[in-house]
């Protein structure tokens, strides 16, 4: 879950799983994927920023409950986005790549 705020500047949280699109017109419009449609104050990249944030304290809290012995890496890299200690881009899943 992700916090943004409302045109009205009211908080809001929203789950970002549930993000289809986001479109800057000049206020960011989130398009839920049942298509719903809210405006919100932040813009486009500091949307996707805090779901990146988001989704690596997820993995990063995975990490941490994983038995000894189970390689993290790999796990990451099921998810398709690298460890917290690395880039905060999020790459591409390659069932090839190395790990």
């Amino acid at each position: 879950m992700i916090e943004l705020t409302r045109l009205n500047g009211t908080p809001m949280v929203i789950n970002s799983d549930l993000i289809k699109t986001a479109e800057a017109s000049p206020d960011t419009m989130l398009t839920l994927i049942n298509g719903e449609k809210l405006i919100f104050r932040e813009s486009c990249e500091e949307v996707t920023e805090r779901i990146l944030i988001y989704r690596a304290r997820l993995l990063a809290a995975v990490a941490r409950r994983l038995p000894d012995g189970v390689d993290v890496q790999r796990v990451v890299s099921l998810a398709g986005m690298p460890l917290p200690r690395e880039s905060t881009t999020p790459t591409p899943f390659s069932p090839n790549r190395d790990h």
